[in-house]
């Protein structure tokens, strides 16, 4: 089978991609062979005679709503065979479900033979069969696949009108049953609320109560493993209920505004449980200020072996979380008690960050998770004998019980893609069509969380209702409290010891963790000073360290995890990392939520696809054209992502932007007026200025070209202020 490029073909209101595809249909003996007596599969290809069929394969590139819904019942015809479920999986990005049903069910669902009355001749009638079994195809992916789409408590209007047309058009069908039982099933439950388990938070408890921490020895008392089970447990229920539709980038990004405090909620209680991991770590080792060193260091080593059991039961959401928490400034801090750390374990620690390394866009952890999604176990390879040793050992035990996993991934990665192909493609095409080539690309994120949900059924995790209730009881430290107590515990730090080592791979992405565009920096005031975010594109920090940030417990969207970036080996030159987090990484949440005393970081590395990309989706048979995506740091083809603050009003916040070598100040602050949820109107009142250093600014004149203006060698931060 042989593909070729067929070009465009435009029609009124959509345009798509054609594909010839050239298919051997038979193969027979030539003249001279059949007189000899031979077959056409004995015989060489110089004495056979080959027939083709050449089949032309029509993608929708771009289109009208209309014409999109009504590809949905020729996209089969055309060969698009993926079409219906790339719809249906990211029609919400730039249409309603109302929407979407009105057009199928009354323009182009009508089974009428005649608007005439007149009596249905042959043609008539096999078409409204054809039609029939065409609309019944699309309604029964849209059920299986995307039966939330119809949770619209207390109505459901769109789920009753579905009901009413199935009831005149398809009587006592299989489908109308479905619908009925799907009503039934969404009136029985309550009003959407997702089961977390999440932490209490503060707004929860009564005047004068308070959770207390654990006793150690209790958390001790739980086996290592069953702790990882557990936590894999929980964050296995929870991704499985993930709406792969919330995490498309359009939707996500605009949760922090004040009407979309309930939106994607499947999404943001994953975000609350990664979070709630992270507080637990850190308030196990330091919510008891009288535990001895060697205490605290048992503790640190059991957080990394409960780390390396998720690694086992192929768990990067917990074992991201642990070794976030781990890496957090107020643990990172504490050189006496890592000195304690044994050898083995600090090896096993250093194997376990080497997995989220941020190099060449974090392509480790990105391609173990793709090896691993459908595999039956976890691929171990340890450097260490001692952990490859336990490994095996581990595995086989495994293997001998018959158990199979799943994969549970790190979701941020996801939201990351999707918010950068979000930034850098866009929503629509010339003459206003909806740019489906953008949702295709889209549909290869959304379909690698399909894939990882349905492995989740591969698990076979029973509930310890003892443990969950101590992990829910834990009261969690803010960060400042745990800095205090763990500058209690151990005076400043002498950046000469020895330490763990920090990985620079740890996490510069952490703010886009759950993120969105939006990205928080430090608040001046900290306690810890921090320099800017980043540092220039091309260099490397030379001290291992971060800032702090502040927990909020009543906003439980907010994650703070503190990775530490270090260029050393610390088992050579690594320290233990300072009081004064001088470093560039800094601490990062996932939702920004209403305060504003957070802090983040956003990725310095490059966007989903930072080379050579095709537009060719998986399966859709589209006619590939190579491009480059724009990026953050990097200009590519003309363009680039940059990310603009807002000086005094949200400079907390960071929202990424798109600009082309065509664009000018005018047109760049405009959009980030938008961004910001400002009038755009008032652009002359604003300047744009680029963050060069702590200490330097590049302040752009009115109408400069801001792509051939800017300073490409340092991080792609800018500041609109208003004009003095």
């Amino acid at each position: 089978t042989t593909f070729q490029d067929g070009g465009e073909e435009v029609e009124e209101g959509a345009v798509y991609n054609v594909t010839l595809k050239k298919v051997q249909i038979q193969q027979a003996a030539n003249k001279g062979a059949r007189w000899l007596g031979g077959e056409g599969d004995q015989l060489p290809p110089e004495h056979t005679v080959r027939q083709y069929e050449t089949s032309k394969i029509r993608a929708i590139k771009a289109g009208t709503l209309e014409k999109l819904v009504e590809n949905l019942l020729t996209a089969f015809g055309d060969a698009d065979f993926s079409y219906i479920s790339i719809f249906l999986s990211t029609y919400r990005a730039f249409a309603s479900t109302k929407a979407v049903l009105e057009l199928l069910l009354d323009r182009f669902g009508n089974l009428e033979t005649s608007s005439h009355g007149e009596v249905a001749n042959l043609n008539s009638f096999e078409s409204e069969v054809v039609l029939r079994a065409e609309i019944a195809s699309v309604l029964r992916a849209w059920l299986d696949q995307c039966s939330e789409d119809f949770r619209e408590p207390p109505d459901h209007t769109c789920l009753l009108k579905l009901l009413d047309y199935l009831k005149n058009n398809m009587p006592n069908s299989d489908m109308e049953s479905k619908v009925q039982n799907l009503l039934k099933q969404f009136q029985n439950q309550e009003t959407e609320t997702v089961d977390g388990f999440c932490t209490t938070s503060s707004s929860d408890l009564v005047d004068g109560e308070e959770l207390e921490i654990s006793n150690p020895e209790e958390f001790s008392s739980f086996q290592d493993h069953v702790v990882a089970e557990q936590l894999t447990y929980m964050d296995v229920m929870l991704f499985k209920k993930v709406v792969p539709y919330h995490c498309l980038g359009s939707i996500w990004s605009q949760r922090d505004k004040k009407e979309n405090k309930n939106l994607a909620p499947t999404v943001r209680a994953t975000i609350t449980q990664f979070n709630t991991v992270t507080k637990c770590v850190v308030s196990t080792i330091l919510g008891t200020k009288e535990l001895k060193i060697q205490q605290r260091a048992k503790i640190i080593e059991k957080w990394i072996h409960i780390a390396y059991e998720c690694r086992i039961l192929k768990n990067f959401s917990s074992l991201r979380a642990i070794i976030s928490a781990l890496q957090s400034n107020s643990i990172y801090r504490l050189k006496t008690t890592w000195m304690c750390v044994s050898k083995d374990i600090l090896l096993m620690y250093e194997e376990l960050s080497e997995i989220f390394s941020d190099h060449d866009n974090y392509l480790t952890s990105r391609e173990l998770l793709m090896k691993e999604a459908t595999s039956k176990f976890a691929n171990l390879d340890s450097s260490e004998k001692e952990n490859q040793k336990k490994s095996q050992k581990r595995l086989q035990l495994q293997k001998n019980k018959g158990v199979m996993q799943g994969t549970v991934p790190y979701l941020g990665t996801f939201l990351t893609d999707l918010i950068m192909l979000d930034t850098a493609l866009q929503d629509y095409v010339e003459g206003g069509l909806i740019n489906f080539e953008k949702r295709r690309r889209e549909f290869e994120v959304i379909a690698q969380i399909k894939l990882l949900q349905s492995s989740c059924n591969s698990y076979c995790l029973i509930p310890d209702q003892k443990f969950i209730q101590w992990f829910r009881s834990q009261r969690h430290l803010t960060e400042e409290e745990s800095y205090k107590l763990s500058r209690e515990v151990e005076a400043a730090a002498d950046t000469n010891i020895l330490c763990p080592k920090s990985q620079k791979s740890m996490v510069k992405r952490i703010s886009t963790l759950f993120l969105g565009t939006d990205v928080i920096t430090p608040p001046k005031e900290h306690p810890l000073k921090s320099s800017p975010l980043g540092g220039s594109s091309g260099e490397s920090t030379d001290s291992a360290s971060v800032s702090s940030c502040e927990f909020n417990h009543s906003e439980t969207e907010d994650a703070c995890v503190t990775p530490i970036s270090s260029p050393e080996d610390p088992l050579k030159k690594g320290s233990i990392g300072s009081d004064k987090g001088s470093g560039s990484n800094k601490c990062s949440i996932f939702d920004k939520g209403s305060g504003s005393d957070k802090c983040s970081v956003f990725d310095k590395a490059s966007g989903p696809n930072s080379g050579p990309v095709s537009d060719k989706s998986s399966g859709s048979m589209t006619c590939s054209t190579s491009k480059v995506l724009p990026v953050y740091n990097r200009q590519n083809g003309g363009a680039c992502i940059i990310r603009v603050s807002m000086d005094g009003i949200n400079d907390s916040v960071y929202k990424s932007i798109l600009i082309t070598n065509q664009d000018r100040i005018p047109d760049v602050t405009q959009r980030a007026l938008l961004k910001h949820n400002l009038e755009p109107d008032a652009v002359e009142d604003y300047e744009l200025v680029q963050v060069i250093s702590e200490d330097k600014e590049l302040v752009f004149p009115r109408d400069a070209n801001v792509f051939y203006g800017m300073n490409s060698h340092v991080n792609f931060d800018f500041i609109l202020r208003k004009k003095a």
